[in-house]
């Protein structure tokens, strides 16, 4: 989520555009990162998680007064009070929709909440919900998920502070708070790193993770991390990142505009070689929130953010609100072949694999039973180009007889050799996709 405007001070570098370069950290802390090695051990998140998150739609708005339907607080004003039987009215609404519109049955399963919720800490220094936001506490909206079928994600901070000023958690309360939330039948923790620093991160990721699978409770793991430290090596060492998170952001949060999709996107394709690998059945590489649906995208560039998220075997987060979501986005983010490629099995993150000079871009992601995603994506502005290729010239050369399906039309195209000629008509700023699958050895008469 965002940072507050103070965190630029305390955390010493942004991490979108040009980082500058920060010191190494101390020896007894590269120790830390070292040494709990599996220490995760949770087995959770084989594909990617697919939800709902609160925070690029909704934010921290709390203005009930002027925006009553889109405010983080959770009662109903009726006549200047809050009338608190109609409690955690956000949440519960989407949750119906997650649970009503198909969304759950597709996958989409994790209801998130984030920054914004804490009312503080108690007398013995437990965490707390705001008893004004959500006065029946976070326990009665994880029910509430868990009877839809759902399941309930929250947020923290390893900081003295979350990113917008409230309660964070500090090494000492890592455990306490670990244990709430597994009492509060959470899902999936968000932690970030607002108001941290190095040491504290290189210290509590690894404790946190330790103390959450102490709860018994299988509760997915997200880290902010990576991003607070460059989102690269020799900082970030994501073979042992893996066994201390299910995912991890790496670059800065995404704003409501194209120009935030492609700088992700960019950052992602300038360092795939070190960030391909790391990616893998219960840990996973996470470019954030999908915008489908708000205001920032035009439908091409809705439908490119979803192909481009889905080749880079990213989670989806849906971030917008679902109660008044257009038809035509409704369709991108239900595509049920969309969501089939996103939850390969393999769990192989994508590649950009050709870069054209008519600016073209083709990206490659291998999936099971010798089937591949193919994205070709346009950073053209002027108008629909004919792109040419063959599955040759994409370093495709099997013996294999091949079939492609469109998936956004559905299209079937038949006979694809590695030699034959291609040609796709891809409009600006979007993309065509499709679901490369093998029918049979060339050569052979099928049985």
């Amino acid at each position: 989520m965002g940072r507050h405007p103070l965190q630029a001070e305390q955390a010493g570098a942004e991490v979108m555009g040009a980082t500058p370069a920060l010191p190494l950290l101390p020896a007894v802390i590269l120790v830390a990162l070292v040494a709990p090695v599996l220490v995760l051990e949770n087995g959770l998140l084989r594909t990617p998680p697919m939800g709902w998150l609160a925070w690029e739609r909704f934010r921290c708005n709390t203005n009930c007064d002027e925006d009553p339907e889109n405010c983080i607080r959770w009662g109903q004003r009726v006549a200047g009070r809050l009338e608190e039987e109609a409690g955690e009215k956000l949440f519960m609404e989407m949750a119906d929709r997650l649970a009503q519109d198909g969304w759950r049955d597709l996958g989409y399963t994790y209801l998130n909440i984030d920054d914004c919720w804490s009312g503080g800490r108690d007398t013995q220094g437990r965490l707390v919900a705001d008893s004004k936001r959500f006065p029946r506490g976070i326990a009665f909206l994880a029910h509430y998920a868990h009877s839809l079928g759902l399941k309930l994600g929250i947020y923290g901070d390893l900081g003295n502070f979350t990113c917008m000023g409230f309660p964070g958690t500090t090494l000492d309360k890592v455990v306490q708070d670990a244990a709430t939330f597994a009492e509060w039948k959470v899902d999936m923790l968000k932690l970030d790193g607002c108001f941290s620093t190095h040491e504290d991160r290189a210290l509590g990721y690894p404790k946190m993770a330790a103390a959450l699978n102490a709860t018994g409770r299988p509760i997915a793991f997200s880290c902010s991390w990576p991003a607070y430290e460059g989102g690269l090596p020799p900082k970030v060492n994501y073979s042992e990142l893996a066994n201390i998170c299910n995912l991890w952001r790496n670059y800065g949060d995404i704003q409501d505009s194209w120009e935030s999709v492609l700088s992700i996107l960019d950052w992602f394709v300038q360092y795939q070689d070190v960030l391909q690998p790391a990616a893998g059945p219960g840990r996973w590489n996470d470019p954030d929130m999908l915008l489908i649906g708000n205001f920032g995208l035009s439908l091409e560039q809705a439908r490119s953010q979803m192909a481009l998220w889905t080749v880079l075997a990213a989670p989806l987060f849906m971030s917008t609100d679902l109660r008044s979501i257009a038809p035509r986005h409704v369709d991108i983010l239900q595509n049920p072949l969309m969501i089939k490629i996103n939850q390969d099995p393999l769990g192989i993150q994508g590649r950009r694999i050709l870069k054209d000079q008519a600016h073209i871009e083709v990206f490659l992601r291998p999936l099971a039973n010798e089937a591949y995603a193919l994205v070709f994506f346009s950073r053209r502005q002027d108008m629909p180009y004919r792109y040419r290729t063959s599955l040759a010239q994409m370093n495709l050369t099997s013996a294999k007889l091949y079939e492609a399906q469109n998936v956004y039309t559905g299209d079937i195209i038949s006979g694809l050799q590695d030699k034959t000629n291609i040609t796709v008509i891809v409009n600006p700023s979007g993309v065509v996709m499709w679901y490369l699958y093998p029918i049979r050895k060339q050569g052979r008469s099928q049985d």
